[in-house]
């Protein structure tokens, strides 16, 4: 039985059986999509035209998301061969034991430009020190409230990251350090509510996560709960918002129960494009 197969069957035998709908979620919840975007990023250099980026966020490391699934999450991107890998946030669920398991296994991660990443709530909430214990362990460059340049033939742009909206102190300034208005800069924000305050017109694209694309979608409905104060504007996907453009992940983990419906877990890997 094929995949696509199985969903069509699954979600319209769900209507009519709990049970059913319960075991197609649970099978959801780890079907891995490698969603591939091709994203323009403004002002990006021809030097840097066809960088791709995995981006790998909300991963909860937890009672509803096992070790072994991480493992596959990163042999997975292994075999992807991106340029460079961004995370955005979130890398446990519920208990600060759970966060070393889950760099250890990000530990098998590469990538020719590095690894960066930034915090997310549950990182707050749940074990802030390991987290950057982690970030040590598994060569992870921490981006919150920083930026790093990437140069190439006299080009260069800007990846740069804040800190969480809810637990965090963010510093854009910070984060976009000495950046002009010719410069191509690509922002990392757990949570995409940030882009709504954003005006400064140097962010060409923001990357985010924390919303989990509802995690549950219900047929008629929607998703029941969002955490963002927009509703489902950031529920998922390429946003246009405020100022800026925003891509938002599906995410990788669950939290809340071992179910997705209509929301596969998401490895976004992107190609940035130039203008």
């Amino acid at each position: 039985m094929n995949r696509r197969f199985f969903l069509q069957t699954a979600l319209g035998t769900a209507l009519a059986s709990p049970v059913a709908a319960a075991s197609y979620g649970v099978f959801e919840s780890t079907w891995l999509k490698v969603d591939r975007q091709k994203l323009p990023l403004p002002r990006l250099p021809v030097e840097f035209d066809g960088t791709t980026v995995a981006f790998l966020t909300d991963i909860h490391h937890g009672p509803f998301t096992s070790i072994e699934y991480i493992t596959d999450v990163v042999r997975t991107t292994r075999m992807l061969q991106p340029d460079l890998i961004v995370l955005g946030g979130d890398y446990s669920l519920r208990d600060s034991r759970f966060v070393g398991p889950c760099f250890e296994a990000l530990q098998e991660l590469d990538a020719p430009m590095g690894i960066y990443g930034v915090l997310g709530n549950h990182d707050y909430w749940h074990g802030l020190k390991e987290t950057k214990q982690g970030f040590t362990s598994a060569r992870v460059q921490d981006l919150t409230n920083r930026g790093v340049w990437f140069e190439r033939r006299g080009a260069r742009f800007r990846l740069a990251g804040v800190d969480d909206m809810w637990a965090g102190k963010r510093d854009l300034k910070a984060a976009l350090g000495d950046a002009s208005a010719p410069d191509a800069c690509l922002l990392v924000s757990h949570n995409p509510d940030v882009a709504e305050t954003l005006r400064d017109p140097r962010v060409g694209l923001m990357l985010s996560g924390h919303t989990h694309g509802g995690q549950v979608l219900v047929p008629g409905m929607g998703a029941p709960f969002v955490p963002s104060h927009y509703g489902s504007k950031y529920l998922k996907g390429f946003v246009q918002a405020p100022v800026t453009n925003v891509y938002v992940s599906r995410g990788l983990g669950l939290i809340g129960g071992p179910i997705r419906v209509g929301s596969r877990p998401e490895l976004t890997l992107i190609t940035l494009k130039s203008a």
